[in-house]
């Protein structure tokens, strides 16, 4: 698939007073190898692709799983020092307090969801990914959560499940003191989140990881799964991912 670009006002996620357009750069697609039950899209982490991640869970035990990995949009990111490069948005620093780039997080919420809407109603649908793509797709788990983006618009996907690996929460205080309602707690109770963090990450720190259980724990995500990998840095390992494949066989037969 080409790159894709949309107007984000048209999508529902932009400002109602201008119109703008973001460019995402190529979708990488995994078909299902056996009956398709479940359609994940998955995101990158900063300065990266969709296609590496694509090659790398097309070899995964998960034969009823069709995997989507878009390329984040090029951006100016301020943690590094405005150098541009594929971002799901713009980060200058991890604190759950610290200012965030809502537009940004919205645009690719809202690509996330549009890549979402045309799979088969039968299908259950996810968001995962890594660093970044991780901190993107929590975003969405929220988003779903409360039933709106950041800006107030209606989220449109009912989401099954969401992983992160090696992510944190943008944002996390101020997102999570707005899952109050009724309905917004009974569809954070009703969402599986697996998170995975290595103890020694030395880019996105273990204790962004723990934080963002805690946080989203509280905030009434009552099945938060939590692991820890001992030495573990700033990637992925055949253990972390045979975990994965467990826990997605063990929430979609559900």
């Amino acid at each position: 698939m080409s790159g894709m670009s949309y107007s984000s006002a048209s999508m529902g996620s932009g400002s109602r007073t201008a119109r703008r357009t973001v460019e995402f750069g190529r979708t990488y697609v995994v078909r299902p190898k056996a009956k398709h039950q479940a359609t994940i899209v998955w995101l990158h982490g900063l300065g990266d692709n969709g296609s590496s991640w694509s090659q790398l869970l097309d070899s995964l035990p998960l034969p009823n799983i069709k995997w989507i990995c878009p390329t984040a949009p090029t951006r100016r990111v301020t943690v590094l020092g405005g150098f541009p490069c594929a971002a799901w948005f713009d980060e200058g620093d991890l604190s759950e307090d610290g200012p965030n780039d809502v537009e940004g997080l919205d645009d690719s919420v809202a690509h996330i969801a549009n890549l979402l809407s045309t799979e088969p109603s039968d299908v259950k649908l996810g968001v995962g990914g890594f660093s970044m793509g991780a901190a993107c797709a929590l975003y969405s788990a929220a988003c779903f959560a409360q039933g709106k983006y950041g800006n107030g618009n209606p989220y449109p996907i009912n989401l099954k499940v969401a992983v992160g690996l090696s992510g944190w929460l943008p944002g996390a205080r101020s997102l999570m003191n707005k899952i109050g309602s009724n309905d917004a707690a009974r569809r954070a109770a009703s969402l599986p989140i697996l998170l995975c963090h290595g103890q020694c990450d030395e880019v996105v720190p273990y204790k962004y990881g723990e934080k963002c259980c805690q946080m989203m724990s509280s905030a009434g995500f009552r099945h938060v799964t939590f692991k820890t990998y001992e030495g573990l840095g700033h990637y992925t390992v055949p253990q972390e991912m045979e975990e994965v494949c467990q826990w997605l066989n063990t929430r979609l037969e559900a």
